[in-house]
């Protein structure tokens, strides 16, 4: 009985061994670091008004599309806009940071973000959509879509467009 276990486990550990070394030379499922730094970055610290809806809708946009967020609900998230560099008039009802610290203020699409992600501008603090433009992420109301721009906000204060949005 003992020499039938034995060789049972003797068995299971080579089949484990064999499937490991299998996996392993299988470049589909060996890591990627690129992947895994995307990964890590796609995971934002999201600050929030416990009561706001449109930014839980928001999250689930995001989310939808690969980014694990953590929400936060701080006392004064105006104070919390201010340490992070976003000037009022970018600013909208939420605010994202990313593991790498860059900022994403308001209703942006989240292919948006993964694109700015991967490019990672010189200079960028990040991207905003200033104010609650309806049909963006978040802010669906049927067919009422209004045209909006992504703004990149760059480190010195200042801001261009990235992307328009128009319907």
């Amino acid at each position: 009985m003992m020499k039938q276990f034995q060789q049972m486990a003797l068995f299971i550990l080579l089949l484990s061994v064999i499937g490991l070394t299998a996996c392993s030379n299988d470049t589909k499922t060996e890591p990627d670091a690129k992947l895994a730094r995307t990964k890590e970055a796609m995971q934002l610290a999201v600050y929030k008004s416990p009561d706001c809806g449109c930014c839980g809708l928001w999250m689930d946009h995001i989310e939808s599309l690969g980014f694990i967020t953590k929400t936060h609900h701080p006392a004064d998230l105006n104070k919390i806009k201010h340490t992070l560099g976003v000037q009022r008039q970018y600013q909208s009802c939420h605010t994202a940071v990313s593991t790498e610290g860059y900022v994403f203020e308001g209703h942006i699409p989240a292919p948006v973000m993964q694109r700015f992600l991967a490019e990672k501008p010189q200079g960028a603090l990040g991207l905003a959509v200033p104010g609650m433009p309806l049909g963006s992420p978040g802010m669906e109301m049927g067919n009422k879509r209004d045209d909006y721009d992504v703004l990149l906000l760059k480190k010195d204060g200042s801001s261009t467009v990235y992307e328009r949005i128009r319907h």
